[in-house]
């Protein structure tokens, strides 16, 4: 059973298919402003922030033991692409 918005989406909505981290943040926001409750209590969203923080980290360490797996695979390549965007950025600066 798919799921309806309750409003339709408007220009300036950002609609993101995949991102059950927003999503789960947004639910949390709307159950915390439906109880009425401030925001004095942010324990929640505290650890919520952790864990979003955690999982960044996560995704940047698996780019990063992609990047180093892919110098290790194709050194010559790799170099040459570091060597072309040398030479575009020093014609860039010398204009």
């Amino acid at each position: 059973m798919t799921q309806t918005p309750i409003t339709s989406t408007a220009a300036d909505d950002i609609v993101l298919e995949d991102d059950s981290l927003t999503q789960r943040l947004d639910r949390q926001a709307d159950a915390i402003l439906a109880e009425g409750r401030s925001f004095e209590d942010t324990t929640s969203i505290r650890q919520a922030v952790r864990e979003d923080a955690e999982l960044i980290r996560q995704k940047v360490i698996g780019r990063v033991e992609r990047t180093r797996d892919g110098i290790r695979d194709e050194p010559m390549k790799t170099t040459l692409y570091a060597l072309g965007v040398g030479v575009l950025i020093g014609m860039l600066l010398r204009r």
